[in-house]
């Protein structure tokens, strides 16, 4: 695929109970507590861009979100587009192109507690829930993709490039909106790469494991799949 066919994009959270963060304590929940933003984790995701332009070697992108600086102008930009007056929880989608021009796409999203959003731990299954554990969510029916996918620069970093993905939910028969989703399979080994939208958890040995992702591209390590933003967060915690 031609270089100049593709955008890389990132999809995040807009709520502004996000700049509560540090009055309520949330002391380990990284940059949404050193900086009053109604950005979820905006700094990774910044930096899951940067990583895709710096392997496509995008100049313009590069020169212009690096840094505290290009920090700064993600999200000003992206409050530009939303309107800081917009009380409601926000999906945005963030799209930068090979010029470096961005677009700000806006969706409506349920409410969620600050305590699902930077959880302290994730019970075991079966497990009584303490009253600082993430609320119950509704549950997904999950499905396993039966026609495994060769990994891609376009499954180890997020591009507007999905048509892999989009036929695994045409599969799984999945409509808008409908609770389910369906995990992708990595033809090298069979093991599960990510889910189509999702990361995907799994209970092992008593801990809760995440499908291994290389820090760059390869051809051989990891599963292939993305590193999401909040499947970052929760393993340098």
């Amino acid at each position: 695929m031609s270089d100049t066919a593709f955008s890389l994009f990132t999809s995040l959270r807009y709520d502004v109970e996000l700049r509560q963060v540090a009055s309520s304590g949330l002391t380990y929940a990284g940059w949404n507590y050193d900086r009053e933003s109604p950005l979820y984790m905006l700094d990774f995701h910044r930096d899951r861009i940067l990583r895709a332009a710096t392997h496509w070697q995008w100049e313009n992108v590069i020169g212009k979100l690096t840094g505290d600086e290009g920090l700064a102008l993600l999200e000003a930009t992206t409050l530009q587009a939303i309107k800081e007056s917009e009380t409601r929880p926000m999906r945005v989608r963030i799209v930068v192109n090979r010029d470096g021009t961005i677009q700000v796409v806006k969706f409506e999203t349920p409410p969620i507690a600050l305590k699902n959003l930077f959880p302290e731990r994730l019970p075991a299954p079966g497990s009584g829930s303490g009253p600082k554990d993430p609320k119950p969510e509704p549950q997904l029916t999950l499905v396993v993709d039966d026609c495994p996918l060769s990994r891609s620069e376009f499954t180890h970093y997020k591009t507007t490039s999905r048509g892999m993905y989009d036929a695994a939910r045409q599969r799984a028969n999945i409509r808008p909106g409908e609770l389910k989703e369906v995990l992708v399979i990595n033809q090298d080994d069979r093991s599960v790469m990510e889910g189509s939208t999702t990361t995907p958890y799994f209970w092992r040995d008593g801990r809760w494991i995440t499908p291994p992702v290389a820090a760059k591209f390869s051809w051989e390590d990891g599963s292939g799949g993305q590193d999401g933003t909040s499947r970052r967060w929760a393993l340098e915690r």
